[in-house]
């Protein structure tokens, strides 16, 4: 699709896979905030994007507007030293006294208050990025700005400090606005206090693997990047502090040895977790890695990951006619968003800019593309830490993740279906398929039904995860929640396996303490008929058919705009066990699975399946779950 306004000439000497250079990341920069400044208010304070309102309201939509295009335009113009060919510093500095003069006031240019997260919340995000934008260009804005306007903007964003954040990474918004002010000298007991109640937080939300849980509980996705490593990281090599960037730097290396291999060779990355309409955000801890020496991965292939993924989108129609960030995924799509998402939320894609604090000199410019992890070699790794699998496949260029590890459940809350959440709940993801709505058929779902009524999976309860050469495994358990009745079946358990070998899975549950009459069904990759992606599925052990029926899900993916699933039913009732082969595959090349094992056995609580192409033997053994992959 064509780009809404002008990028120069592809490079292909210097970027073969992707032709992107950093003028193109100037140029795309440039290209978002001039668009998004048609909608600005006269006094430049908020940016009214067109469509629908957030749950926080327009007013405070208008904040994000320009809270979160101010991040792009700091990035733009430190990583140039300065140079404003634009003059973007001057209509947020405008925007800056405007909008501090009368917090909370129902004029045309007043901020919101930042209050409690559950009250009037919204505003303390975007005190981030007000602050982070602050500190960026401090020699070129805030030092030019007058003490009053200084004072105000110090005034507002304390609020930040002064009020209660969600119970996740949103700690880390006082934490970025207390840096701010002690780098411009204005430091205190109150923002000593809120970095050391963050930083205390981020340690208990470590789970290893550079993995960290958002929040108390086991929410791994995204936020990992682009929050939870992003800020400490960013204030680290800002303030120049070696010991804080060696133990927050070292995470990211960690995080990066994995999360590198979550983008597929076109650029995708896995369409898994929540905030999605912020796209090419999740390249910014790719970015942020190679700005700061934090990272496993050579420059070439840092560029290659960050600017594939800028590129997909831009590519694949994520700009409306007007040069906007639509909310969605390529165009709009509704499935994608959470209620808290408005007309400018998708710019906290602005994050994928800090490529540009790499200066036109580094390394990250000036060396040639290489090859991503997913374009070198077909891969399998286990991360322990989230209880997450990944498989990846070179002929594709496709990332499968399998989900045994994360789940949207905080702590304290009950498991209900009627918060069921697509992107959490399901046992796979992938760069090619989104997980259908949830009024359709649900994708990659083992559901067991009692008295004809289907269960969800909340909670997910990890059980342990390894890789070998070229296999691993993941493992987890969960309480089947009911849409209807009783929530739950005392006693009713699932324990769930993934095996991945070459580009199969081996899926295997055991479903304990179920009702006699009760039904089992497991469905695989949701894909369109228009799609070059193939989704198989078939029937090992414990289904009444080993071949599936197709099952439409008309409300489409974040991919197609309808889609179709394929699915097992067996009976179940006291402990059973079902076996299926799944794949998924881009382009001609699909495996047949009806004669991808040779052997399957299942004996008192142990499975083993003889794979055919090289005789490899794969046992699983549930409770607890032991697995081995061995020639026989």
């Amino acid at each position: 699709m064509s780009i809404p306004f002008d990028l120069p000439a592809d490079d292909h000497d210097l970027s073969p896979r992707t032709g992107y250079t950093r003028a193109h990341w100037e140029a795309v920069a440039d290209g978002l905030l001039t668009a998004a400044w048609r909608w600005a208010t006269p006094g430049s304070a908020l940016l009214h994007l067109p469509g629908r309102p957030s749950r926080s309201g327009v007013r405070s939509d208008g904040l994000e507007g320009y809270a979160r295009t101010f991040l792009a335009a700091a990035f733009r113009v430190a990583g140039a030293g300065g140079d404003d060919p634009h003059h973007l510093l001057e209509r947020y500095a405008d925007g800056l006294a405007a909008g501090t003069r009368t917090p909370g006031r129902d004029d045309t240019e007043s901020w919101p208050e930042i209050l409690d997260f559950d009250v009037q919340g919204q505003p303390m995000v975007e005190s981030a990025s007000v602050a982070l934008g602050l500190r960026l260009t401090a020699p070129w804005l805030w030092d030019e700005l007058d003490t009053d306007v200084r004072d105000r903007a110090e005034e507002w964003l304390r609020g930040a400090l002064r009020h209660t954040p969600a119970p996740n990474n949103w700690y880390l918004f006082p934490y970025t606005v207390a840096g701010f002010l002690e780098s411009v000298g204005r430091g205190d007991a109150e923002t000593a206090a809120a970095r050391e109640r963050a930083l205390d937080l981020l340690e208990s939300w470590y789970r290893g693997d550079g993995w960290y849980a958002d929040g108390d509980g086991r929410a791994f996705d995204h936020y990992n990047g682009w929050a939870l490593h992003l800020y400490p990281v960013l204030d680290a090599h800002l303030s120049g502090d070696a010991e804080a960037l060696a133990r927050h730097g070292g995470r990211l290396r960690a995080h990066l040895d994995g999360f590198s291999l979550m983008f597929g060779a076109d650029g995708a990355p896995l369409h898994h977790g929540r905030s999605l309409t912020y796209r090419f955000a999740a390249s910014a801890a790719v970015s942020l890695g190679a700005v700061t020496g934090h990272t496993p991965l050579t420059p070439g292939a840092s560029r290659r990951i960050a600017s594939g993924s800028l590129r997909h989108f831009l590519d694949r129609g994520a700009l409306t006619p007007d040069g906007l960030l639509s909310l969605g995924w390529y165009g709009p799509h509704e499935a994608s968003l959470q209620e808290y998402s408005g007309p400018a939320s998708p710019y906290w894609a602005s994050k994928a800019f800090v490529a540009l604090l790499a200066p036109a000199g580094h390394a990250l410019w000036t060396d040639t593309e290489e090859p991503a992890p997913v374009e070198e070699a077909d891969r399998v790794l286990s991360l322990p830490g989230p209880g997450l699998l990944l498989q990846s496949t070179r002929a594709d260029g496709t990332v499968r993740l399998y989900n045994h590890g994360s789940d949207h459940v905080r702590p304290h809350e009950g498991e209900s279906a009627a918060d069921d959440d697509p992107h959490y709940g399901r046992l796979a993801y992938s760069t090619r398929t989104g997980p259908t709505a949830p009024a359709n058929v649900a994708d990659n779902h083992l559901s067991v039904e009692v008295a004809g009524r289907p269960s969800v999976r909340r909670r997910v309860h990890p059980l342990g995860a390894g890789h070998g050469d070229g296999w691993g495994w993941a493992a987890s358990w969960h309480r089947p929640v009911f849409v209807a009745g009783p929530p739950m079946v005392p006693g009713l358990t699932v324990e769930s396996v993934t095996v991945a070998h070459g580009g199969l899975e081996l899926r295997a549950h055991r479903v304990t303490g179920a009702p006699p009459g009760s039904r089992v069904t497991l469905t695989g990759w949701a894909t369109g008929p228009e799609e070059p992606t193939v989704s198989a599925l078939h029937g090992l052990y414990g289904w009444d058919d080993p071949a599936p029926e197709t099952v439409p899900a008309p409300q489409g993916t974040a991919w197609t705009p309808w889609a179709r699933v394929p699915r097992l039913t067996g009976g179940c009732g006291g402990t059973t066990v079902h076996l299926a082969l799944a794949s998924l595959t881009a382009g001609h090349d699909a495996p047949s699975l009806t004669d991808a094992v040779t052997d399957v056995r299942v004996d008192d609580g142990t499975v083993e399946v003889t794979w055919a192409a090289d005789g490899f033997r794969t046992r699983v053994s549930f409770g607890p779950p032991e697995v081995s992959h061995t020639r026989p």
